[in-house]
């Protein structure tokens, strides 16, 4: 088995330091064999067997420099279970749905999911630099559909090139579209020049404010965020990039370099995490990684309960761990460290926010709140008083006839 040096991660795979940190390099040279990977990871008979249920479903794909950064002798690693196909992703469990989120039955044009009536999201690829094992759009990614359905089948729900006019013109017709989420798969697998052509398509659209791309890369593949990318982004103004990171020890040299790229190109960056049982299911793993992104200047924006998509139960936590770590981190750390904890509704019923509940009781004077160490604190209800000019709470003013 193969040594990947943590110093020098490229000699492990006979490459110079410059064709590592080639976005490109790490495309092509990117593990998605069992035989590929076990020169570098000693793989249990478990991941084995995910391995070969991913040829027919969600593929396997890791970069080398993620694949660096994981643990190749213990299978418990969080970085590896992220990647690497376990069996159980062939298991079914109750409520799974191919479609959790109802995106299909919201598409008006394919590549286009219109749930809100101000917002929508754009698929503009299915693949990704690396597949995460816990993919809630496993049905699209990486082709997927088409190697179900046989070569050269079209999957209407899947985006392709041919669909991106199609979208656009979409949101040109419909004025109440302010925001628009760029998404797939990964839109930073695109070209440089891809990228800016459909960027300069959407700002085009004079009443498109807010344009947001959702990537992984940055964890997967941080090369990506060349000097070049930043200038491209930061032409289109006001944009937002949203990052997934899951674990502190996805946050490399090289993907805290990225994030302060783009920061330093006027892109802000949100992340979203999903909480994922016996990989950040914990209140300190999670502190250490919020804590960290607000260090590579990230605000943790969402923490994501785990979809109902299929082959992912082994993932799942129940709704309850993930509100227990919020009342965990509160008074821990600072509030701009705890993110939003969000349920993406089943059947396209759209996001819904949780926290812990810090009120103790309500009676008749005011009410009574536990605060983050436990401690009852009561707050009383202000003193009725009567109204004058129509603001309320304030007392009567004397007025003058001068």
């Amino acid at each position: 088995m193969v040594q990947i040096p943590r110093e020098a991660p490229w000699r492990a795979f006979e490459a110079s330091e410059a064709e590592w940190d080639d976005w490109r390099w790490q495309a092509r040279h990117a593990i998605d064999s069992q035989a590929q990977i076990e020169r570098f990871v000693r793989l249990t008979d478990d991941e084995r067997r995910g391995i070969a249920h991913a040829r027919t479903a969600l593929p396997f794909r890791v970069t080398p420099h993620f694949l660096s950064l994981i643990d190749p002798e213990n299978p418990a690693c969080p970085l590896r279970r992220q990647v690497v196909p376990s069996a159980a992703e062939a298991e079914e469990a109750r409520g799974e749905l191919r479609d959790p989120l109802g995106e299909d039955s919201h598409s008006p044009v394919p590549g286009l999911v219109h749930k809100y009536e101000s917002h929508v999201l754009l698929l503009v690829t299915d693949r990704c630099a690396a597949y995460c094992r816990h993919c809630t759009r496993r049905r699209l990614a990486g082709g997927i559909e088409h190697r179900r359905e046989g070569e050269g089948a079209l999957n209407e729900a899947a985006p392709s090139a041919r669909d991106l006019p199609r979208a656009i013109d979409y949101i040109a017709r419909h004025r109440e579209i302010r925001d628009v989420l760029v998404s797939g798969g990964d839109p930073l697998m695109l070209s440089d020049d891809r990228l800016e052509t459909l960027l300069a398509a959407l700002r085009a659209i004079d009443h498109v404010e807010i344009i947001r791309i959702g990537t992984r890369a940055l964890a997967f593949n941080p090369m990506r965020v060349t000097e070049r990318l930043a200038a491209i982004l930061r032409r289109f103004a006001p944009l937002y990039v949203v990052t997934h990171f899951n674990h502190a020890r996805e946050l490399s040299p090289r993907s805290v370099a990225a994030c302060g790229r783009l920061v330093d190109s006027g892109v802000v960056l949100d992340n979203q995490t999903v909480l994922l049982r016996g990989i950040n299911s914990e209140a300190a793993v999670l502190k250490a990684l919020f804590e960290k992104l607000l260090v590579a200047r990230v605000r943790p924006y969402y923490l994501h309960q785990l979809d109902l998509a299929e082959g992912i139960e082994h993932f799942r936590t129940p709704l309850r761990t993930g509100v227990d770590i919020l009342r965990a981190l509160r008074g821990r750390t600072s509030g701009l460290a705890i993110p939003h904890l969000a349920v993406d509704l089943p059947g396209g019923h759209g996001k819904v926010t949780l926290g812990p509940d810090f009120i103790e009781s309500v009676n008749a004077s005011g009410t009574v709140f536990r605060d983050w160490q436990g401690e009852i604190c009561p707050q009383p209800y202000p003193e009725p008083r009567e109204r004058d000019c129509g603001c309320p709470g304030e007392r009567p003013r004397e007025q003058r006839l001068d």
